[in-house]
């Protein structure tokens, strides 16, 4: 395959662009792309160039695009959603309904099928059948998509909900249950997962799900089209790092990545159909910043090698000659305009316009290596990026990042700064990537100025909260059987207020109080790779924080709180050899990062290693990949050492003891490290 652009428009957001029904088997098709600008565009191509069929005035930012149409009929009837609003367009752009939803909130997700509209809003649900309403549904958690499933099995269409707390969940008549045979979802997740899911008549079975083993970036965009042409439909998966995708499949019953592109922004939506010319099937994109980009089966002309004469076809000619004169213009407009702006500038009346740009900003934990991910995607290229931290963070390396970093003395004590860096980018730089790792038990904020270039200069800024058990990540299930440690909570406040407590000692918990009179969550230690609760945890040090963390929030409010543990010693050991493995493996990578550079020289001066130990020789030729790993993990094997420091100071607190004094020793065995000298220290001391 290989890329052509057809056009651009404003922003993007996910899911705003499709294709129209053909009007014959292998006949182009027109696309249909909305933007944050209010403006929604159809346009056909003809003869390599983009020709608008009608594009609409600009108006309220537009979130979802989706095609309808009564059914058994072609779905070529346009609907986009603005605000709580979803307006109804003709292929030919006619507007033929406004439909206000009255939400509080916004529009963010929309299905239509029939005479049937489906809306989100963050937590609201809602079916409306020929504009009147049908159904409600208040989720538990965010709602970040929805589809529909229809079929001979099915008596209606059934939405089904994806959520942020990693829950598909389905519904009936305004309750969230399993109600037909089987059917089955194909599902993409934040951390890059592509999975497919069997819903049965009471449960529902994953029947398979691909790793994001390179870690790329998380799925944006999902759509399947037989584009191969194998008769089998192949699934295209577009993600937010640029990264274009088409998977196949063979005799197995996993697919297979057949193919991959990498654009250089966040891609928004994806479909396959033929688009540039006929009989030629392609993969469609749309990207943040609104171009709209074939991948094209057609075959490529061969390139011209030295000595080769080129003739062009008169079409291609013309075209080339086209685009001289388009870019001749181009930059006689932007001579102009530079002129036409430093005139202004000097004038004594001159007012400067701060320029408005959007961001798109991600800030996510990553489950693998308990880090947090900052993503940040600007609609112009990007100048620099100042990073401050009133809390101590590390900055990790990111082979995607380009640009160069520097760092800044800063004073904790005054200020309040413990991180000052600086990213300056290179040219055309319009993404930038970045991952920190906090430390649990200090929280406070971390915040990026993104300065564009643009002029006159100009700087938006961006804050992210760093949680007091920042590491921790919700989870679905919990082993009971593992010794706990329990907190317990007794005052004068409220279900709201308690909730409000979670929602800002720990991630991903919705900040809308859940109905009913209780909630459950589960939640396990990224860093450790176990499971935890919230009112009881396996970590006496995971107990202490929020001790001390509710208790501040209460001394706030004015509440008079009333906290009781219930501590289980074993739980302790229980802990360490949680983190033995880690420790073990950062231990000894640190000795065999620690003896490289002897080997090295020892190496040049004998001429090569055949003298060494195997060992010694296999430390040697593996050490790139050492020393590439012990650069990703700055300060892991002083993280290690600071919780089993804070587990041993906490174990004891617990009982009315201060311990202190002792770190020091406990530091002495861990130089010398033993697990079973390190478990009986606990016990000892």
């Amino acid at each position: 395959m290989w890329s052509s652009l057809y056009s651009q428009v404003g922003v993007t957001s996910q899911k705003t662009m499709k294709l129209l029904p053909a009007l014959g088997k292998k006949a182009t098709q027109k696309v249909a792309i909305a933007d944050h600008d209010g403006i929604l565009t159809c346009f056909g191509m003809k003869k390599g160039e983009a020709v608008p069929v009608f594009k609409t005035l600009p108006g309220q930012k537009i979130a979802r695009l989706d095609l309808g149409g009564a059914a058994g009929t072609p779905q070529e009837k346009i609907f986009v959603c603005s605000g709580s609003q979803v307006r109804g367009f003709t292929k030919k752009g006619k507007q033929f309904l406004t439909f206000e939803a009255n939400l509080t909130e916004n529009i963010n997700a929309m299905h239509v099928a029939g005479a049937d509209l489906f809306v989100c809003a963050s937590y609201i649900y809602n079916h409306y059948c020929d504009c009147k309403d049908q159904d409600y549904y208040l989720s538990g958690d965010k709602i970040n998509d929805i589809t529909c499933l229809s079929s001979e099995n099915l008596t209606r269409v059934m939405p089904v909900l994806a959520c942020q707390d990693r829950v598909l969940r389905v519904l009936q008549v305004n309750r969230a249950i399993y109600y037909f045979l089987r059917e089955e979802i194909l599902y993409g997740t934040t951390d890059g997962k592509i999975g497919l899911v069997q819903i049965g008549e009471r449960s529902a079975a994953t029947k398979w799900e691909i790793d994001n083993d390179k870690k790329k970036g998380g799925i944006l965009c999902i759509d399947t089209y037989d584009i191969i042409g194998d008769g089998v439909n192949d699934i295209l998966v577009g993600r937010d790092d640029g990264t274009v995708e088409v998977y196949g499949f063979d005799s197995s019953s996993e697919p297979m990545l057949r193919f991959d592109h990498i654009l250089s922004e966040s891609v928004t939506s994806i479909q396959g159909g033929c688009v540039g010319k006929e009989s030629y099937d392609e993969v469609l994109t749309a990207t943040y910043t609104g171009w709209v980009t074939g991948l094209t089966t057609e075959p490529q002309k061969a390139e011209a090698g030295p000595g080769d004469v080129v003739r062009m076809s008169k079409e291609t000619q013309s075209k080339v000659e086209a685009l001289r004169a388009e870019l001749e213009q181009l930059q006689v407009k932007v001579l102009q305009g530079r002129e036409q702006y430093q005139q202004t500038s000097q004038s004594s009346t001159a007012v400067s316009a701060v320029p408005v740009f959007s961001i798109n900003d991600k800030f996510t934990l990553c489950q693998d290596d308990a880090s947090y991910s900052l993503t940040l995607e600007v609609q112009t290229a990007i100048d620099n990026l100042l990073l401050q931290s009133d809390v101590p963070i590390d900055l990790l390396d990111v082979d995607k990042n380009s640009a160069v970093v520097s760092f800044s003395e800063c004073d904790s004590e005054p200020n309040g700064n413990f991180l000052l860096a600086t990213y300056r980018c290179q040219a055309n730089t319009t993404r930038l990537e970045l991952k920190v790792r906090s430390i649990e038990g200090q929280y406070g904020t971390l915040q990026a100025y993104i300065t564009p270039r643009l002029q006159p200069k100009t700087c938006q800024v961006r804050q992210y909260q760093i949680k007091p058990l920042s590491l921790h990540q919700r989870t679905h299930s919990i082993d009971h059987e593992r010794p706990m440690n329990r907190l317990s909570l007794v005052g004068q406040f409220s279900f709201a207020e308690i909730h409000s407590w979670v929602v800002f000692c720990l991630p991903e918990v919705p900040e809308k109080t859940p109905a009913g009179e209780s909630i459950t969550f589960h939640f396990h230690n990224t860093f450790l790779e176990r499971s935890r609760k919230t009112q009881g945890s396996d970590n006496i040090s995971t107990i202490s924080i929020l001790s001390d963390v509710l208790s501040k929030e209460a001394t706030k409010r004015k509440i008079n709180l009333n906290i009781s543990y219930d501590i289980n010693d074993d739980s302790v050991s229980h802990t360490l050899k949680m983190i033995h493995p880690k420790l073990e493996h950062q231990l000894l990578l640190a000795r065999k990062v620690q003896l490289i550079d002897a080997l090295k020289e020892l190496q040049v001066h004998e001429g090569n290693a055949d003298f060494l130990i195997p060992e010694y020789r296999n430390i040697l030729d593996d050490s790139v990949n050492l020393l590439e790993e012990y650069k990703k993990q700055p300060a892991h094997l002083e993280r290690l050492y600071g919780m089993i420091t804070d587990l041993f100071i906490d174990k004891f607190k617990f009982k009315g003891h201060n311990v202190k004094t002792k770190v020091s020793s406990l530091l002495e065995i861990l130089d010398n490290y033993d697990l079973n000298s390190l478990l009986d220290f606990f016990n000892e001391a």
